[in-house]
Formats: C-alpha cells, structure tokens, sequence
C-alpha cells in the first residue's frame, strides 16, 4: 500500500574473527618470529664464540681495549656535559624573543644538523691548525686530537641537544609563563624556574637517545688518530687478519657503555613522570 513502509531495517551483523589475520593469530605469529629470531641469533653467536674466536688473541689484546674503552668514556663524559650545556643555550636561542639571537641559533643548528659529522671533525682537526702554518709560533695545543675530538662531538650534539630543549620548552603551555610573570617574576627566573624543569622532563627521552649517539658516534674518533676503540680493533685484524675476536671484544666495550646509559635514562624517565609520589 503506498505510503507504507516497513520497521524492518537492515542490521548489520557483527564479523566475526574467521578471516585470516585475527588478534590470536598476528600474536602468535609475532611470538613465533620473535622467537626464531631470537634463536638465529644465539645460533650465530654460538658458532662465532666456538669456531671463530681467539681466546689466546682475546687475553693478549684486552688490554688495550680497556685503554681504549677508558679513554672512549673520559670522551664521552667531557663532550655530554658540554654539549648539554651548550644545548640548553641553543634551544633557549632557538625560541628567544629576539630575531638575531633566534637566527643564530637556527643556523648553527642547521649547519651541524646538515653537514655529517666526520666532515666537521675534519674541519675542526686539519682547518683550525692550518692557521698556525704561516705564523712563527707552534700550534698551542699539543694533543690535538683528544681535544678537538671533544670539540667536535660537543658542537654536533649541541645542535641535537637545542633542538630537543627547544620542542621541551615549546610543549610546556603558555600558561605556565603567564603565570609565572604575572607573580612578578623576570623573564630569565621564569625560564629557570618554572620553564627549564618542565621542558627538562619533557625533554628527557630525546635527550637520552642523542647522549646514546653520541658514545656510537666516538667510532668515528678513528680518523683523527684518536687511540679509540675501533682504532684498536683496525690495528689487531690487520695484525692478525682475525675479525671476530676483536669484533666481540668492540661489542663489549660499547654495550658496557650505552646499557647502563639506557638504564639511567629510563630511571630518570621513571622519575620524572608526572604525578608521581614517592612511596
């Protein structure tokens, strides 16, 4: 009958999970090739650790591997100090008021971000020396190496450091300023005491990540005759014309590095959670 019509509406019946990528299937599937991975790589390194390494080479050459692994952490400590330092000046540039000081600071990060690091090592190590060939007097600094692997590494990841307080800073609201100027407080205790710890914790996990870096970074340390750890390891194969058991005494002496790191950044992570409350 015309101007009829019907209750009956069409309901869509709910899917059922019969199709081939279901939620027990994608996890056990990621469980299975977590673990044959996981196996392949116990299965590998057994084979290195019975059939290709040197215990008599790995005894003879520690040594120089702890002085190696020492000097890489003096390297390493001097150049993340400083380079958080001078990080916190370029992100506090990157969003300063002022147009000339906001363009400085986004230019030096631009040109460190955008230039490989191993091509301002090279610069800092034979461009700043050449100074000194027309000039009577000697090139002041006598381990120059040490010192402009420092340079280097804290100029580099300075830019990545800035960059970080910078989004650090740019997270906290803008309240949180207003709020703080409005008690009376200067623009520069604004930024100490209320923004920076903010923007600190913000910060952390990008900070962490790049002071990882930066101890794989010292690996490129080898060209500027930096007695590092892969420096050590280029000597021994090419004494021995042994790969792998230089190559695992590298492993060690690096993991023995960023794995406490990692540790300690996600410590600080854990504590710099908000609200949290001490038991």
């Amino acid at each position: 009958m015309a101007g009829t019509y019907s209750d009956e509406t069409t309901v869509e019946e709910p899917q059922t999970d019969d199709g081939l990528l279901t939620d027990q299937r994608v996890k056990w599937f990621g469980i299975a090739v977590a673990g044959l991975f996981t196996l392949a790589v116990l299965y590998l390194l057994y084979r290195i650790l019975t059939d290709f390494v040197d215990y008599e080479l790995m005894r003879a050459v520690f040594p120089r591997f702890v002085d190696a692994y020492v000097l890489v952490l003096q390297i390493f400590l001097i150049s993340s100090v400083l380079s958080l330092i001078a990080g916190t000046l370029v992100g506090l540039g990157r969003v300063s008021r002022t147009s000339f000081t906001r363009s400085i600071a986004t230019s030096y990060v631009e040109f460190f971000r955008g230039t490989p690091l191993l091509f301002q090592l090279f610069i800092i190590y034979l461009g700043i020396p050449a100074f000194w060939r027309s000039s009577p007097q000697p090139f002041p600094i006598e381990n120059w190496s040490f010192a402009a692997a420092i340079i280097g590494l804290t100029l580099n990841h300075a830019a990545y450091s800035g960059e970080a307080i910078k989004g650090g800073i740019t997270s906290v609201p803008d309240g949180q300023m207003e709020a703080a100027r409005s008690l009376g407080m200067s623009y520069i205790d604004s930024m100490r005491e209320v923004i920076l710890p903010q923007a600190a914790r913000n910060a952390l996990a990008a900070l962490g990540n790049d002071q990882v870096i930066l101890v794989k970074d010292t690996s490129l340390l080898t060209v500027l005759a930096v007695p590092e750890i892969m420096s050590v390891f280029r000597n021994v194969n090419s004494n021995t014309f042994d790969a792998w058991t230089p190559i695992m005494l590298v492993a060690v002496a690096y993991l023995a590095i960023t794995l406490p790191l990692g540790k300690v950044v996600r410590y600080f992570e854990r504590r710099s959670e908000w609200g949290e409350t001490d038991a």
